[in-house]
């Protein structure tokens, strides 16, 4: 029996770095384990963020991935995503025809989904869907348009629409999985695909001594944020809630390690309040380095704003922080609280109280055995519950009913292009 193909359509993927493109290896590292074939497309998107030059297909990590070639830019919003719409599903269908995918699976935003279920329908081949994030909420964060604007409601109905139409949709987290059961989609047609770690990469090590020393970190206390630079992240909370600490806290440095839209104003922070010496903004190193970083540090801190995206949707940082054996402060929006348990495996604060930040990362540093009891029921716990063979597992069952279902219109597809050809 032939291994399941399955052609993912992504908007953007290795290597460039990011959150969205670790999720997809490791999800495709494990359906390679599973014996099954994924594909990759990735939208014209990633071409217009890719230094890389222009190759038509690669395999990365034991997975073939087709580009999409970048298309001149228009003005006019719309047309901008129509366009961008229309060439991804040229190129899906093209690869769909050589590849012969028993399913097409695209990766939120919806501007992957659509042109996926165009050429679903067409080839007779079905399609899951998968929400990662709200486009529309993202969209507010970034300042593109305010929340409630006739953009964000074309887009959240679109998002709507996108559910309903796959024939499943998988989402990242409870809180996506409520806000679409409340829009009406069925709840059989939802399945929460949770975010994981990798515990052979991810495990407690020795510290990165090369880092160490570049850094002046001998001997140091070290908290830290490890991730990319969005407003929502609040790291300029976390740059207050610092400045109240360094005086009680001499030997205490604050490592802010990524990049991102923020950085610039985080360093102005920095220097306005006189910490150039204690807060260190190295930028970003290699994924593989991380780990020896992480042993470098103390106490990792996600002082999340509260938004509409905080609220839905969990993060993927805190669960590494916590399979590294590390002591974990973050605000108490939802997609934390879906994480973390406070005074278990993590210490919450309320969201957007520099003050309670402040008192709960003193809490840690004053008292070593609670920072060691947190940090190893933590790894315990994201070892037991969120490996990513345990989150990616509802993969198996999703495809086979999918399939099942979509077997009939598949062969009158089949029939339909056999006719017309």
């Amino acid at each position: 029996m032939a291994a399941l193909k399955i052609l993912h359509v992504l908007d953007h993927g290795a290597p460039l770095h990011s959150g969205y493109v670790f999720r997809s290896q490791s999800i495709f590292r494990e359906q390679l384990k599973r014996g099954w074939l994924p594909v990759a497309i990735t939208s014209p998107k990633h071409q217009a963020s890719s230094k890389e030059p222009w190759r038509d297909t690669l395999e990365i990590a034991g997975v073939r991935y087709y580009r999409t070639r970048e298309a001149p830019a228009l003005t006019f919003p719309l047309l901008n995503e129509l366009r961008l719409m229309n060439a991804l599903a040229r190129r899906i269908r093209r690869v769909a025809e050589m590849e012969k995918p028993d399913l097409l699976h695209a990766h939120s935003p919806i501007l992957n989904v659509y042109p996926a279920l165009r050429v679903g329908r067409r080839l007779g081949i079905p399609v899951v869907y998968e929400i990662r994030a709200f486009w529309e909420d993202a969209a507010v964060d970034h300042g593109t348009f305010p929340e409630g604007s006739w953009r964000y409601r074309l887009i959240r109905a679109l998002e709507t629409r996108a559910a309903r139409r796959a024939a499943h949709t998988a989402v990242l987290c409870q809180g996506i999985r409520d806000d679409l059961l409340r829009r009406g989609v069925p709840s059989e047609k939802l399945t929460v695909i949770g975010n994981g770690v990798d515990a052979e990469s991810l495990k407690p090590c020795s510290p990165d001594l090369e880092f160490q020393r570049a850094w002046s970190l001998s001997g140091k206390h070290v908290i830290a944020f490890i991730g990319s630079f969005y407003r929502y992240e609040g790291l300029d909370l976390l740059v207050q809630a610092f400045a109240q600490l360094a005086a009680a806290f001499p030997g205490l440095v604050l490592l802010l390690l990524g990049g991102g839209e923020v950085a610039g104003e985080l360093r102005d922070q920095i220097r306005q309040l006189g910490l150039e010496d204690r807060v260190l903004m190295p930028g970003r190193v290699p994924h593989e380095r991380i780990p020896g970083v992480y042993a470098l540090t103390d106490i990792l801190v996600y002082p999340r704003r509260s938004m509409r995206l905080t609220e839905l949707v969990t993060p993927l940082k805190p669960l590494e922080a916590l399979a590294m054996r590390k002591a974990v402060v973050a605000s108490d929006v939802g997609g934390h609280r879906e994480l973390l348990r406070d005074a278990e495996t993590g210490l919450l604060f309320p969201g957007g109280d520099v003050a309670a930040l402040a008192e709960r990362i003193a809490r840690l540093l004053n008292d070593q055995p609670l920072r060691e009891r947190l940090a190893e029921q933590g790894r315990q716990w994201v070892l037991r519950e969120h490996s990513w063979q345990k989150t990616t597992a509802p993969y198996e069952t999703i495809y086979a009913r999918v399939l099942e279902r979509a077997a009939p219109y598949a062969r009158a597809a089949r029939v339909t292009r056999e006719n017309e050809g």
